[in-house]
């Protein structure tokens, strides 16, 4: 997908609060990040994620991330909470994450350059591939950046990077990576699962400041 005149969309996951998801609407980024998978520090009940997805209003995502869900548990969410775009982040297969009559994101951790062209083939009913870095028996979350060579220009699916995004390296992998959206979740914490209102404002800002620099639209 050409990344001509279009601007990065921003996505901050691993929201458990009201009150941060307020804030990331606030910043104007595109959507909020809700963890269904209980090992997880950042995980929210069915019934702690309906009250925040009613604090979001409309032209906001509202994305559900789940890791080898049960199908029942996944219906049972999407029966529950106002999720607009589901986020598989185990080792789903594309006819699971299709079964939902949603549309899906596949996440990804990156250990090879053909990790990346593999996916895009592998799940061909996916609105998006994210690429997370890979930690032996971490799903996701790790906090760490991987190599963003790794990615190849061209691809056939719109690309979501996430992986140790900060407010500090995030104009850096925009300009390296060219992805049509960022995903961060600890690079704007104060603590796991508590936002920072003053890092989300500043990580926000460098993806605006990154493509108003390079000539992208806002809008």
């Amino acid at each position: 997908m050409s990344r001509s005149n279009m601007r990065t969309r921003i996505k901050i996951c691993g929201i458990t609060r009201v009150e941060d998801a307020i804030k990331v609407v606030e910043s104007g980024a595109d959507a909020i990040g809700l963890v269904f998978y209980d090992p997880s520090p950042r995980s929210v009940r069915i019934d702690q994620a309906r009250e925040i997805a009613k604090a979001v209003p409309a032209f906001v995502s509202v994305v559900a991330l789940f890791v080898n869900p049960d199908k029942d548990y996944v219906q049972e969410v999407l029966n529950n909470v106002r999720i607009d775009l589901l986020q598989f982040h185990g080792d789903e297969e594309n006819d699971f994450c299709s079964q939902f009559e949603s549309p899906f994101i596949k996440a990804i951790r990156v250990r090879q350059a053909s990790d990346v062209v593999a996916s895009s083939l592998r799940f061909p009913n996916s609105v998006g591939i994210l690429l997370d870095s890979y930690k032996p028996g971490i799903p996701g979350g790790t906090g760490e950046s991987f190599d963003w060579s790794l990615i190849p220009d061209n691809h056939n699916s719109p690309i979501i990077l996430a992986g140790g995004l900060t407010p500090e390296n995030v104009a850096s992998a925009i300009n390296d990576v060219q992805p049509f959206a960022v995903d961060v979740s600890g690079g704007v914490e104060a603590s796991k699962g508590i936002k920072d209102s003053d890092k989300i404002k500043e990580f926000v800002s460098e993806v605006y400041d990154v493509d108003y620099t390079k000539n992208r639209y806002r809008s």
